[in-house]
């Protein structure tokens, strides 16, 4: 593998943030919608819920098969091709007549939204070793705004178009961005010259050499999936507790950008204490916004202190779920700086497909046992991310092979 020398990099960080959370959104507007497509297809709320399992399968597909490309393809074209390809895509979704083919076309959306992966490793090739965790916070902040206001987006647009209209508007806001990346981003070329056989092969180098890439990512997959627990039920809740339709619940989305603006502040702080000290807080605020949204729906009280308490527990879930975040993608960007693509597809590949087993468990709880089952379900998840967390390594920035990480790569 020839070395090709780095390019002048001028995209600012925030619009990488607002790349990040275009492309990212599209993966969650049919979270607060789950209800209205279960009318429109006369389906269960059972099924309807796999509606955001496919999404999330295709994009653990997309960051396994596709992400890997931004270490071998020019980036800008990559990105540009792929925010072109999603537009479509929410296009087949809007216009999709049977809930089997809502599905098919998820599982293609979440496939193409991995273009927010190709995005994020961009952030550190701008800023020194020193910063790295401030650059990841801050491309970070837009990328969970996307995440978390995409619902309040979606929601309030179905309730005022339906929930079709929601993916035609998103198609053409990802559809206009092709241009804005042609206008703003330079040209970014592979740090390496790479086949693309060979980056697939290395990604297993890549896991089998660092157990610290693993870590993060059992640990990141288990935290997310108890992220995905609550979004995936929510509608749910609210429609059967609560009387509150698709609105209500996208409103959360923006509740929940108020703990997504702790991204920025995690990321200083793994500067300053360390990615572990900031994953520890993280994975403590998890389990502590779980507890609350749990006890509040046990006891008798009025609806007003019921949604009261909802809305500090998802404040509190969400400040954790970027906690966690941050801190793992900091110090897993510090392993192999020229592969970080492809550090970034074994990451984000174990997050999503957490992710994805988190909303598909969440939904078999609702189904069998309502609001206990899918808290009882994301506690245990919780703990078996404390526990990877409390028994992994400590020496957090450091390479743990016994090789150099160009010698790993090579040997793929």
């Amino acid at each position: 593998m020839k070395d090709i020398s780095k390019p002048e990099l001028r995209a600012p960080l925030p619009f990488l943030g607002l790349a990040c959370a275009v492309g990212v959104s599209t993966m969650y507007y049919n979270q607060p919608l789950l209800l209205e497509m279960a009318h429109t297809y006369n389906a269960t709320a059972g099924h309807t819920g796999f509606v955001a399992v496919a999404t999330q399968v295709g994009y653990a597909l997309g960051l396994l098969f596709f992400v890997p490309l931004g270490d071998v393809l020019e980036r800008r074209a990559l990105m540009m091709r792929m925010f072109g390809g999603v537009a479509v895509a929410l296009l087949l979704v809007a216009t999709a007549p049977t809930l089997n083919l809502l599905i098919a076309g998820s599982i293609l959306i979440g496939m193409l939204a991995a273009v927010t992966h190709i995005v994020l490793p961009i952030a550190p090739d701008l800023v020194s070793h020193e910063q790295r965790g401030r650059a990841i916070g801050i491309v970070m902040t837009g990328l969970l705004l996307g995440i978390l206001l995409a619902r309040t987006f979606a929601g309030w647009i179905s309730h005022i178009h339906g929930w079709r209209y929601v993916f035609v508007v998103a198609a053409v806001l990802n559809a206009a961005f092709v241009p804005m990346l042609w206008r703003v981003m330079p040209k970014l070329p592979p740090k390496q010259e790479l086949r693309y056989s060979d980056a697939m092969k290395s990604l297993w180098t890549l896991f089998r050499s660092q157990p610290l890439l693993r870590e993060s990512g059992i640990v990141g997959g288990l935290a997310f999936a108890s992220f995905s627990c609550f979004w995936t039920t929510l509608t749910f809740l609210l429609d059967s507790h609560y009387g509150l339709g698709a609105g209500v619940a996208g409103t959360f989305g923006v509740v929940g950008a108020a703990g997504a603006m702790v991204a920025s502040l995690a990321g200083r702080l793994a500067d300053k204490h360390g990615s572990r000290w900031v994953l520890s807080v993280g994975i403590a605020l998890l389990g502590a916004s779980y507890l609350l949204l749990w006890a509040e729906e046990r006891i008798a009280a009025p609806t007003a202190v019921h949604l009261v308490a909802l809305v500090i527990g998802v404040i509190v879930l969400d400040m954790g779920a970027q906690m966690t975040q941050v801190a793992n993608q900091t110090r897993i960007f510090g392993l192999v700086p020229s592969a970080r693509s492809r550090l970034n597809t074994v990451y984000m590949t174990m997050y999503f497909t957490g992710a994805a087993g988190g909303s598909a468990l969440a939904t078999i709880a609702w189904v069998h046992w309502k609001w206990n089952g899918v808290c009882v379900l994301a506690l245990v998840l919780i703990g078996l991310a404390a526990i990877c967390h409390a028994t992994g390594h400590r020496g957090e920035d450091q390479q743990h092979s016994h090789v150099t990480p160009e010698d790993e790569l090579m040997e793929a």
